[in-house]
């Protein structure tokens, strides 16, 4: 069991919740319980959460709209769902708001930590293949390192313009949403941290002069596009 892993509990029905924290404590988990969306909301916006666990029917905001902000911030973070409802109207709009598992009150306790575990286990899986290496045009950028390359030259980048050029990479050729970026990066999508963004962006887009071949274009009202030689035309 890894006793660094944090959960984030938003369960209601307080006997319930605080049930759930000391059986997930005691198997090793950190857990934060909040009795609704709201809170638990607050909560991820300031704490790093290894995984999420919402009860859907809660007070001031329900699970499914707590789960869709959790996914505008964070869209690979397992959120599991907890729920009283049977129905397959309410199991599938689960699913389409990106639900790793959905567990069916009752449930034992035994049930829920091992599904945690299943899902962690994939999840590590698909993290330790993910590209730390990304080759564009003329460029290598080595998102571990946050170091830009040109032939024999090297640019070290800020952690800003590294965590932007990786999102850009990870969207090559494609749009990368100024929400998704903002959120995902800055936490929150203000006025401020979206004029904080445009300056990195226009950074980044001084890096990669040297490269004709390879531009950050401004898609109006939506986002970002890191533009890319065509793959099939460089082999």
């Amino acid at each position: 069991m890894d006793e660094n892993l944090k959960i984030l509990l938003c369960e209601d029905d307080e006997n319930l919740g605080m049930l759930l924290r000391e059986y997930l404590q005691a198997k090793g988990y950190s857990a934060d319980l909040y009795p609704d969306g709201e809170e638990g909301y607050k909560a991820f916006v300031k704490n790093q959460y290894d995984i999420c666990v919402l009860d859907v029917m809660m007070p001031r905001k329900d699970g499914f709209t707590l789960a869709q902000e959790i996914r505008a911030i964070n869209a690979d973070i397992p959120i599991i769902f907890l729920t009283a409802k049977t129905l397959k109207e309410d199991i599938l709009e689960g699913f389409k708001i990106g639900a790793d598992d959905y567990i069916t009150k009752p449930f034992s306790m035994e049930e829920l930590t091992l599904r945690i575990e299943a899902i962690l286990r994939r999840v590590r899986g698909k993290r330790n293949k993910e590209q730390t290496i990304y080759k564009f045009g003329k460029f290598t950028f080595d998102t571990q390192k946050q170091i830009l390359s040109i032939g024999d030259e090297e640019t070290k980048l800020t952690t800003k313009e590294s965590e932007l050029l990786s999102l850009l990479c990870a969207y090559e050729n494609e749009i990368l949403q100024r929400e998704h970026a903002l959120k995902t990066i800055w936490i929150d999508d203000n006025y401020f941290n979206a004029r904080s963004m445009d300056v990195y962006i226009t950074k980044l887009r001084k890096h990669l002069r040297p490269d004709e071949s390879v531009e950050i274009i401004n898609i109006h009202g939506k986002g970002y596009k890191l533009i890319t030689p065509n793959r099939e035309e460089e082999q």
